[in-house]
Order: C-alpha cells, then sequence, then structure tokens
C-alpha cells in the first residue's frame, strides 16, 4: 500500500535522513557538488515543518521512503520540495506524490514550485507531469500548474 500522509515530529528523523541521501544523490546527475535546499539536512527543520502540518511523508507498506513539503496558501500551494529515497528513484513514487498532492487539496486551483536549472531530471520531471515554465531566476526555473 502507498500512501502520503502528514508526518509527525517523530518522524522527522528518518524524513531527514531520506532527504539528505536524496538530494546528496543529485551528484549523479548534475549538481555541482552535494547539497540540498536550506534545511534539507536539519533535523530541527524537518521537525519544524512537522509541527507546522507542512511535512508529509510517503509509505510504502508502512515504510517511510519519501516526503514533500509543502505550503497551502488559499488557492494556491507551493510545493517546497519532494524528495525520495534514492534506492527507490525511477519506480513513480515521484509521479504518485505529485498526483496526491494534486488531489488532496480539492480548493487549491495554483500549484507551483521551482527547481534548479542544473536538474535536467527534475525538470523534464514537471514538464512531463504538465507543470508549465513562468520564469528564470538566478540558478532556479519556477513551475506553475493550474486546475480547473
Amino acid at each position: 500500500m502507498i500512501e502520503l500522509v502528514k508526518a509527525s515530529t517523530s518522524d522527522a528523523l528518518v524524513i531527514n535522513a531520506i532527504s539528505k541521501r536524496s538530494f546528496d544523490s543529485d551528484v549523479e546527475i548534475g549538481a555541482p557538488s552535494r547539497g540540498g535546499p536550506p534545511g534539507y539536512m536539519s533535523i530541527q527543520f524537518h521537525t519544524k515543518m512537522a509541527r507546522l502540518n507542512h511535512l508529509y511523508k510517503l509509505l510504502v507498506d508502512g515504510l517511510i521512503i519519501g516526503g514533500a513539503i509543502l505550503f497551502i496558501d488559499g488557492e494556491k500551494l507551493n510545493i517546497g520540495r519532494i524528495f525520495i529515497s534514492p534506492e527507490h528513484h525511477r519506480k513513480g513514487y515521484g509521479i504518485y506524490i505529485m498526483q496526491e498532492i494534486e488531489g488532496m487539496f480539492p480548493t487549491v486551483k495554483e500549484f507551483y514550485l521551482d527547481t534548479p536549472i542544473w536538474n535536467i531530471r527534475t525538470n523534464s520531471f514537471y514538464q512531463k507531469l504538465g507543470y508549465t515554465e513562468y520564469k528564470r531566476e538566478g540558478e532556479f526555473v519556477y513551475y506553475t500548474k493550474m486546475l480547473s
């Protein structure tokens, strides 16, 4: 069984480890060095995100294999980040997370996110899911998707 549900503060340690491994693995697909978005390897950050109800966990048969950080603002939702444990990459879990996010919030009309320009994998992934680029700024590409 696969499900995306809100994470609790007790999940922060496991989710933090998955986030670190996931973002650090981007060095294998073009990242200039190991690293990730702010707080990607901070237990305190993930604990705070859980406490504020922004942190979600992806469960496969009860095991946490990924996560998402989401910020809802009325009819808009910022997909702050999604991540999957590297050993589970390329198995459809990212598509599952994105479809679940889009279905979990029926009042949201617009989803938006950003990803690094150098990350060919995530840029093509979001485009494949119907997200459209609306700007480039610095090292980032910004995407949006409108639902009716």
